[in-house]
């Protein structure tokens, strides 16, 4: 804590001024983390003050809200463009989490508000861009990166390979509901009886997709449609949707070792693929889209999800997905 406060003053993070007469001040609170490699174990505790800023009233205090980190599109890009050309990949963390800066003469990707990724093809330029953001803030240089946010990094450099597993975390959330130890997935599987519907409000559904969405939208594009069609019964899910979300965990944990893999290709250029079915949803007669890109043999961005209108033909729904995918090329 006393590291936080040390290093946002050096910062200078705020300046302490008297409050204006219609101004309402925010209030603090600490919050303390624990951050694991990717075996589990214990790497660091850390501290952070927090602003409380779930007191603050939608369209009166704020209109707009903003967040330092970047997609997990252009994460992955970056992660195949670095198996592509061979980059050295380092990881620093900076120790506080508000930063006040007037400029920058790098460009560096922030991953998750203090969590930092930095890709060069040459070692001592490596070094020094470190060296001289560690003399503007408040930095631990990690070395080569292997572990964010819940994703392993696996490079061989010889072969120009690089892979992205989220195995851990995947661990992680069978063991929260009580699955790390269940079998995999099989056609003899199915629920035990109807009445277990009742029961469905003391189970955490929502939870568990959001779980398993955290794994479609880092590293797993083969979760894509199974999370979208779970995802529309959160409001009201019954015995049937909890069953399939179980199965998923299944599956997850049959394949919790598979890993996306960017490696070097003789053209690097992105590729699309698109498809659609036709009123697949039975409840609205509304098709579902998916695309996927693919870049250095891996894929860096996917999509699946129940299109807006309806569509009257295959060619309709062919056209909205393929209009979906362009919006997310261009």
């Amino acid at each position: 804590m006393k590291e936080e406060l040390k290093s946002m003053d050096k910062n200078h993070v705020w300046t302490l001024v008297q409050p204006s007469s219609n101004a309402k001040p925010i209030g603090c609170k600490w919050v303390y983390k624990t951050k694991r490699d990717s075996k589990g174990q214990i790497e660091r505790l850390k501290p952070r003050l927090m602003a409380k800023g779930f007191t603050q009233r939608e369209g009166f205090e704020y209109t707009e809200t903003f967040s330092p980190v970047s997609s997990k599109d252009s994460f992955r890009i970056i992660m195949a463009l670095i198996a592509h050309f061979n980059l050295e990949l380092h990881q620093m963390d900076v120790r506080t989490a508000f930063l006040n800066v007037s400029g920058s003469k790098f460009i560096f990707l922030v991953l998750y508000v203090n969590d930092i990724l930095l890709a060069s093809s040459d070692f001592q330029l490596l070094k020094s861009t470190k060296e001289m953001l560690s003399i503007s803030f408040d930095m631990k240089d990690m070395g080569e990166a292997h572990f964010v946010l819940g994703i392993e990094i696996l490079r061989d450099i010889s072969r120009c390979l690089l892979g992205l597993s989220q195995k851990s975390y995947i661990e992680k959330v069978l063991k929260r509901f009580k699955m790390e130890k269940c079998s995999k997935l099989n056609k003899s599987q199915s629920p035990a009886n109807e009445l277990e519907n009742e029961q469905m409000k003391l189970r955490p559904y929502a939870s568990l997709v959001g779980s398993i969405m955290y794994a479609q939208v880092c590293t797993r594009p083969d979760l894509a449609f199974v999370v979208s069609v779970l995802g529309r019964f959160q409001a009201n899910p019954g015995e049937p949707h909890w069953v399939a979300t179980k199965k998923v965990l299944r599956y997850l944990q049959g394949t919790k070792s598979h890993m996306l893999i960017y490696s070097k290709v003789e053209k690097l250029e992105i590729v699309a693929y698109t498809d659609s079915d036709l009123a697949g949803c039975t409840d609205d007669r509304k098709s579902t889209a998916g695309y996927v890109f693919v870049l250095a043999s891996g894929a860096v961005s996917w999509k699946s999800a129940k299109q807006t209108v309806v569509a009257t033909s295959t060619m309709e729904a062919e056209f909205i997905g393929c209009f979906e995918a362009t919006k997310q090329a261009v």
